[in-house]
């Protein structure tokens, strides 16, 4: 009988790439499961790799595995003195590995992986090596990173650039390229790289010195695996909740989950993920899946927690916009809390907010809850407040990505005990230090949920896609072709910025070829033959370009900008009703508009530009029309999620995306850039297509594309 876990069986590709899947999940576990030996050779001791070697583990254990691990201790200038100095290097590199794996540990994820590799070490099933860089009186750090898996009769070898770190293997764009023995095409390189491996943990290997480790891992593998046993699990979060009573005041009571809520499997098990981590992480969760409801339900399940040991907890919740202040205060009404909300003058909430925290302090009310924007959070008023109190504090951050800028993540309290992160993506578009500033604050991501899986378990509802491709016209190739070559010039000057928000020269010019797609002017007949298609449908969203035409800019021509073109087509021309959701439009009007749209009251179309794109709540939207994406994921999987929210009666929902091309008598000088462009549109085409019902049929369409501009390996 076949073994349908032996490797060979398991469905181990040759490549794992980011765009492509999810490297730990349908590389790193499969494997480890199926494997009786694990060697890794890899960078450096951090909480996330400890936390990674706990994944898979409880299989490998029993089928008897046995592990080899090879690290690198990160060495700070105090190291590097003492080593100058004549100190014993043995000793030196031994205490920085101690260090980093203390204080590793201190995270939950960490503590709980590194103490199940308790057992294969009582078992002497583990080991631990050192490895540095010796050549001459240098000392550097081993940074290579191989691994192998063997079965007993095959073997699965794998390098390429990714650590085993969240960043590594879940947060960075990374690839590694995977080689079985069976396979004739790979077995060569299987070997090679198995027999580097044992060069390195025999010593072998020039210009590198291994040493054993074993025994001073051992004590801290132990310490691990006690303080996993010796913290107390929390409470299942249960499907209903109890009875929710309305407080006497709004700091009376604590919340507590509506019996009418039926909690989904998904959201149990990212609430119990998040308890798991002491109450720190991010939940990664598509736009649609309930992030709102699943931070509720954690943060009435906390609030009990803390009652039953006569502690009272504060919950401040911080979202982007004052529209979701409200939308977010109707559900802790629900969850049985009336919550202060801090936003406009600061006289408008000061002195509520101050008296709720005061009566907190003296334990006069259990708990309460603040629902506060960016900008007010970020405030000398608010932030005086936060300094001011030192009870139990939770911190819930929607959409916590736009907490990650400069002027923001300095502002998060550290004397937050509990914190919790929500968004469908967390990493920050062109920003690894404020991604990096908001896992170190918040924690590792806990729950993920993306939108292929959100739509297998129901949560969001299925959806078919067509791209339209529309051509620029010979102006704007000329300008896109001027500006990518600015930016070309600016990038090999070293002006690349890391943070895209900032009013950078490159910045400007990156946002001004964006415009330039979203802006063409082919866009708005295409778009009125589309509509005439659905004239008489409801509950469908268009989404425009910001600004104006950057052509309008250059020839001062005071062309009205794409949004008044479009409702200039639904409302005279083509007699749809429709109304504007923009920044400038008041927040009772818009409340107006949404409620319209779900009713279907003489209101067919939302046509907006950016304010739909995080939290607003449209589940009735059944057909977007996306005229302008950027190349940020983020935008582009929002303006997704929103439209794929399930509501009664819907079953599908249909997204139309204007896809720019270049003409078809273009100059073949300009080739490279319309490969380019081309290639920038096709990853969001790809994106959207993969999910959809008519996958095929989309990807039938871009065809001639490819082959002309040959981008089949795009």
């Amino acid at each position: 009988m076949v073994d349908s876990t032996a490797l060979r069986y398991i469905g181990i590709e040759t490549e794992y790439r980011s765009d492509r899947g999810n490297i730990v999940e349908d590389f790193y576990l499969p494997a480890l499961q199926g494997a009786t030996h694990y060697d890794r050779a890899v960078g450096y001791f951090t909480a996330s790799s400890l936390a990674l070697l706990g994944q898979g583990l409880d299989d490998f254990i029993l089928h008897g595995g046995t592990m080899r691990i090879i690290a690198s201790p990160y060495l700070r200038q105090q190291d590097i003195d003492d080593i100058e100095a004549g100190y014993a290097l043995r000793a030196v590199l031994e205490r920085a590995a101690v260090r980093d794996l203390e204080q590793a540990v201190e995270n939950a994820h960490a503590a709980r992986g590194l103490g199940k590799l308790s057992r294969l070490v009582a078992e002497s099933r583990v080991d631990f090596k050192l490895a540095y860089v010796s050549q001459g009186k240098c000392i550097g750090m081993y940074h290579e990173k191989i691994g192998i898996f063997r079965d007993g009769q095959d073997v699965i070898a794998f390098k390429g650039s990714a650590n085993e770190t969240h960043s590594g293997l879940v947060g960075n764009f990374e690839s590694i390229e995977v080689f079985r023995s069976w396979d004739e095409r790979d077995a060569k390189r299987a070997s090679r790289i198995r027999n580097d491996f044992e060069d390195l943990w025999q010593d072998r290997t020039p210009y590198l010195r291994i040493l054993p480790f074993t025994e001073a891992a051992k004590k801290i593998v132990e310490q691990a695996a006690q303080a996993t046993a010796n913290r107390p699990e929390l409470d299942d979060l249960p499907s209903n909740g109890a009875s929710v009573t309305a407080p006497e005041t709004h700091n009376a009571g604590i919340m507590t989950i509506p019996q009418s809520l039926e909690v989904r499997d998904y959201q149990k098990e990212a609430v119990q993920n998040w308890f798991r981590n002491r109450g720190h992480g991010l939940l990664r969760m598509a736009t649609g899946t309930g992030k709102t409801v699943t931070a509720l339900s954690a943060a009435a399940q906390l609030s009990s927690v803390l009652a039953k040991k006569n502690r009272a907890l504060m919950t401040v919740v911080i979202v982007p916009y004052q529209h979701l202040v409200d939308q977010w205060s109707e559900d802790i009404s629900w969850f049985g809390m009336i919550p202060i909300r801090a936003y406009d003058s600061t006289s408008s909430w000061y002195q509520r907010a101050f008296d709720l925290t005061h009566a907190m302090s003296l334990g006069v009310a259990r708990g309460g809850v603040i629902v506060t924007t960016n900008k007010t959070f970020s405030g000398a008023s608010f932030q005086n407040l936060l300094d001011k109190y030192s009870g139990q504090l939770l911190l819930i951050a929607d959409e916590v990505h736009n907490l990650g800028a400069r002027n923001l993540r300095t502002k998060l309290p550290p004397r937050a005990q509990f914190r919790l992160g929500l968004s469908a993506t967390p990493e920050r578009w062109f920003d690894d230090d404020g991604t990096e500033a908001l896992i170190n604050y918040f924690g590792d991501v806990v729950f993920e949920m993306g939108i292929g899986l959100a739509i297998r378990r129901g949560a969001l509802c299925r959806y078919t896609y067509t791209p339209i491709l529309v051509q620029l016209n010979s102006e704007e190739v000329e300008l896109y072709a001027e500006v990518t070559a600015e930016i070309a010039k600016s990038m090999a000057a070293g002006q690349f910025t890391d943070n895209a928000e900032e009013k950078s020269p490159l910045g400007k010019l990156l946002r001004k070829r964006a415009n330039i797609l979203g802006h063409a002017r082919a866009k708005l007949p295409t778009l009125g033959r589309e509509l005439e298609k659905r004239r008489n449908d409801c509950h469908q969203l268009l989404y425009c370009a910001e600004g104006r035409h950057p052509l309008s800019h250059e020839h001062k021509t005071g062309e009205p900008s794409q949004l008044d073109q479009v409702m200039h087509l639904v409302g005279n021309k083509l007699r749809m009703s429709a109304a504007r959701y923009i920044s400038e439009t008041k927040r009772e009007e818009r409340q107006e508009i949404l409620r319209r749209f779900r009713a279907a009251q003489d209101l067919q179309a939302i046509v907006s530009m950016r304010c739909l794109d995080e939290g607003v709540d449209v589940p009735v939207a059944r057909t977007a029309y996306l005229l302008a994406s950027s190349s940020n994921p983020r935008q582009f999987i929002q303006r997704r999620g929103r439209v794929l929210r399930k509501a009664p009666g819907k079953e599908r929902a249909d997204i139309v995306d204007f896809i720019v091309v270049p003409p078809h008598e273009a100059d073949a000088l300009r080739h490279e850039t319309e490969r380019s462009m081309l290639r920038s549109e096709l990853r969001r085409v790809e994106e959207f297509a993969r999910l959809a019902d008519n996958e095929a049929e989309t990807l039938d369409i871009l065809r001639p594309l490819r082959e002309r501009y040959g981008l089949f390996d795009t």
